[in-house]
């Protein structure tokens, strides 16, 4: 049997993790990000997906086509957890684990940042802990998915 497939899907900016104000969202790159998540995965017997857009149509459908392939979700919406009704609609729709991970602690943040419609959809949500975050999320998410099991 194949191991569960998570897919840990990046919203907006994400791509220019080590660039974009190092001093808040670290020094870590994408690319380093990816392969905290591969290791992880790989020590947690599971699969995964990772992407990241800066469009929001396209981060649904990435959701939206996780109903029929994946086991669950890891998601950092990045501004889109502000906004983004549709992507909660998606979300919930899925019905899968949903794990949300911000590298920043968005409630010490702007006011507007500190509510997130994402957060209606997810199981549980990892905030300012960096990119360990990701980490913290598979490993829940495989835990889940134990508990799942008969």
């Amino acid at each position: 049997m194949p191991p569960p497939l998570i897919a840990v899907l990046n919203g907006p900016n994400l791509n220019l993790l080590g660039l974009r104000e190092p001093a808040l969202y670290g020094e870590a790159t994408l690319d380093d990000l990816e392969a905290l998540c591969v290791s992880t995965a790989q020590a947690l017997d599971l699969a995964l997906d990772f992407r990241q857009t800066n469009a929001e149509g396209e981060l649904i459908t990435w959701v939206q086509e996780c109903r029929e392939r994946a086991r669950g979700i890891i998601i950092n919406p990045g501004g889109y957890s502000h906004t983004s009704i549709a992507l909660m609609d998606a979300l919930i729709a899925v019905e899968l684990p949903v794990i949300e991970v911000h590298l920043t602690n968005i409630h010490a943040r702007e006011e507007f940042r500190h509510h997130s419609y994402v957060s209606r959809a997810a199981n549980g949500v990892i905030c300012g802990l960096g990119i360990r975050g990701y980490g913290l999320a598979l490993t829940a998410l495989a835990e889940m998915l134990m508990d799942e099991e008969p």
